[in-house]
């Protein structure tokens, strides 16, 4: 096994990774930039280098300062945890070059899955179902225009790399296609180094329905199950669940096993999540491949029982996968509720000093987080402060556990979104699962 590992990450998935690899009795380095240094993931690690300044293409996203930190500590393995290098082809073969095992999919994989467009056609020639796009048209402004015609409108304009909704715009009518166009473009360069987009027919209010799936270097591979992530605003998601309760066992087989035959056929190694959206009659279409470990991974580790950082770990560390599809069993319900740093209203962030923090506490709830009372809220990264699981035998009873839970979590000194997660948990329609990706919107307009 690994003795060191160096975690490319900041905030709760970098403290994640730490207390995973500390459990498996290996060693840890956080990396962090000028401003973070109060980070708890630098208190945690073993050991902590600065890599640069606040800003993210000088720190968190310099590939040179973390492999050269990686390279100083004695670092066998880099963990990308989610954003930032996490999905960067050209880093992990970086990686690769400099002998440090990059705990995540391949380059080769990722430069195949990474990419969202090249992903669509890859999956629809083995027989997944992908909504009409702009597949085998290149990242050219007349040529998106022909495809969007050809497509019918509405559309969603996308970008190729990245994800967390970023470089995303909605496309109603030809006029609007310049503008959004642009606009996606210098989002995607901006977060994910690559300005490459494509367009998608738009499917009116679908779930959000994703796969996780595990694979190792020797052909096995498992999918634990679905999420369903249909609460979200502005394709950012807020609330996640597991298991999807519009997803029935023999569909979820049947995808499970659509996915197996992509994994299988190019290779796969490590974590990956399969993402779909299922429309009012049920059906699926492929959207992307997220080729990292994602922020909503708890929900699946509770009802799976398994630890997803610890396999990915090991899978980088050429073990076989421990579990055969046989195995995996899904019981009970899993609700994660994002805590942002940010006004409840008006979803501004809101950094600053907290001055008062309570965890809450009991059976099966799980608090993700990275802050403390005192801790400074940077003002430079994503407003995502912690994450709240909790697990029961039932749906409903995951979302009593999780009202409770909200009740006793108590910050103070910032913002957050702690008020409007609870009218959430209290609605009528969300009780009921009758969700969709613009639930959101029609609940904040009511």
């Amino acid at each position: 096994m690994f003795r060191k590992i160096l975690i490319a990450n900041r905030g709760e998935i970098a403290v994640r990774i730490i207390r995973a690899c500390k459990e498996m009795g290996i060693k840890t380095v956080a990396v962090y930039s000028t401003v973070d240094k109060d980070g708890l993931h630098v208190k945690y690690a073993d050991e902590s280098i600065c890599i640069g300044p606040h800003q993210i293409d000088k720190s968190y996203l310099n590939t040179s300062s973390i492999i050269s930190a990686a390279e100083i500590t004695d670092s066998e393995a880099i963990h990308p945890g989610y954003g930032f290098l996490s999905e960067n082809a050209n880093f992990a073969e970086i990686c690769e070059n400099c002998g440090i095992k990059f705990i995540g999919p391949t380059s080769e994989n990722m430069h195949r899955l990474g990419n969202k467009r090249n992903a669509r056609k890859l999956v629809k020639e083995l027989g997944v179902p992908v909504l009409p796009g702009s597949d085998d048209v290149g990242d050219n402004e007349e040529e998106i225009k022909k495809a969007a015609e050809k497509i019918g409108y509405p559309l969603i304009l996308k970008a190729s790399m990245g994800g967390g909704g970023r470089g995303i715009r909605m496309v109603l009518t030809p006029a609007h296609l310049p503008q959004a166009y642009h606009q996606a473009r210098q989002e995607a360069q901006s977060y994910f180094g690559d300005k490459d987009v494509y367009l998608e027919k738009f499917c009116e209010n679908p779930r959000h329905v994703e796969f996780q799936v595990l694979a190792d270097r020797y052909g096995n591979a498992i999918y634990l199950g679905e999420r369903d992530c249909s609460v979200q605003r502005r394709h950012q998601k807020i609330i996640e669940e597991a298991p999807s309760i519009a997803v029935k066992s023999s569909v979820r087989k049947n995808i499970g096993e659509a996915i197996i035959r992509v994994v299988k056929e190019i290779g796969y190694i490590n974590a990956g999540t399969f993402e779909f959206l299922v429309d009012k009659n049920g059906d699926f279409y492929f959207m992307e491949v997220n080729t990292r470990i994602q922020v909503e991974h708890p929900v699946t580790e509770f009802v799976t029982n398994t630890d997803i950082i610890k396999e990915q770990i090991k899978i980088a560390n050429g073990d076989r996968l421990r579990l055969k599809q046989e195995d995996v069993k899904i019981k009970g319900h899993s609700i994660e509720l994002r805590i942002n740093a940010e006004d409840p209203l008006t979803f501004k962030p809101s950094p600053g000093k907290i001055t008062f923090y309570n965890r809450p506490g009991g059976l099966n709830v799980r608090m993700d987080d990275y802050v403390y009372c005192g801790y400074n809220v940077l003002p430079y990264y994503d407003s995502l402060i912690g994450k709240l699981i909790v697990y029961d035998a039932t749906r409903q009873g995951a979302i009593g556990k999780a009202k409770n839970a909200l009740n006793e979590l108590e910050i103070e000194g910032i913002k957050t979104n702690i008020p409007f997660l609870k009218r959430i948990l209290n609605d009528a329609n969300f009780a009921a699962g009758k969700v969709d990706i613009g639930y959101v919107q029609r609940f904040l307009e009511r």
